[in-house]
C-alpha cells in the first residue's frame, strides 16, 4: 500500500491542505509514513497531474496562501481499486526479531538488558494508545458502519502492542528459570 491510498482517502473524507494532510499521517497510529513534506507534497503534485485531485488556491489574511486538495472522480476510481486490490499479509519480518536472533552469545543478563528495554518501549507505546482518543476517533465517522471499522483498527492496533508485551514478557521468564541459566554454554548436538 502506498501513501497515495492514505491521501486519496483523507481526500474522499474532506478537503485537505498538505499540511492537514502531514498533520494527520504524523498523529495517526494508523499510517506508517513518516508524513514529511517531500512524502506528502511530491505525491499531491503527482496525483494532481494524474487527475486523481484538483487543488485550490485559498487566500489567508496575513498567512501565505494554501493549497487545498480535494478527490476526483479519478481519484475515487483509484481509491476504489486500491479497496478492492489483494490484501497483504500481516508484517512479521521485524529488526527487533533479527537482532534477538543472534543474542546467543551474550550473556543472560545482557540478554534480558535488551528484552527489558524492547519490553519497556513496547509498554510505553501500549500504554500511550491505550489513553489516546486519537486512535478511535481518527476516523471520519460519516456512517456506522465505517466508525465500526475505524474502532475495530483502533482494537487491533492496541491488541498488537498487547501480544506483544505478552510475548516479551513470556521469554524474558523463560530466559530467567534456571535450565537455560545453567545450560549457557551447553551446545545441540
Amino acid at each position: 500500500m502506498d501513501i497515495q491510498y492514505a491521501i486519496l482517502g483523507l481526500l474522499c473524507w474532506q478537503p485537505l491542505s498538505g499540511y492537514d494532510l502531514k498533520k494527520i499521517i504524523a498523529e495517526s497510529d494508523l499510517f506508517y509514513w513518516s508524513g514529511n513534506n517531500n512524502q506528502i507534497y511530491n505525491n499531491l503534485v503527482q496525483m494532481h497531474k494524474n487527475g486523481m485531485v484538483t487543488q485550490e488556491i485559498q487566500y489567508q489574511e496575513n498567512l501565505p496562501a494554501r493549497k487545498v486538495y480535494s478527490i476526483t472522480p479519478e481519484g475515487q476510481g483509484e481509491l476504489t481499486r486500491q479497496a478492492l486490490s489483494e490484501p497483504e499479509l500481516p508484517e512479521i519480518h521485524r529488526h527487533f526479531l533479527i537482532q534477538l536472533a543472534w543474542t546467543d552469545h551474550l550473556t543472560t543478563e545482557q540478554i534480558d538488558k535488551l528484552l527489558a528495554k524492547y519490553e519497556e518501549e513496547i509498554a510505553v507505546q501500549f500504554r500511550m494508545r491505550q489513553i489516546s482518543p486519537n486512535l478511535t476517533q481518527a476516523g471520519p465517522n460519516r456512517t456506522r458502519r465505517e466508525s465500526y471499522l475505524w474502532r475495530q483498527i483502533a482494537e487491533k492496533i492496541l491488541a498488537d502492542y498487547e501480544r506483544e508485551l505478552e510475548w516479551i514478557r513470556r521469554v524474558r521468564a523463560d530466559l530467567a528459570c534456571e535450565n537455560f541459566q545453567s545450560n549457557q554454554e551447553e551446545t545441540l548436538p
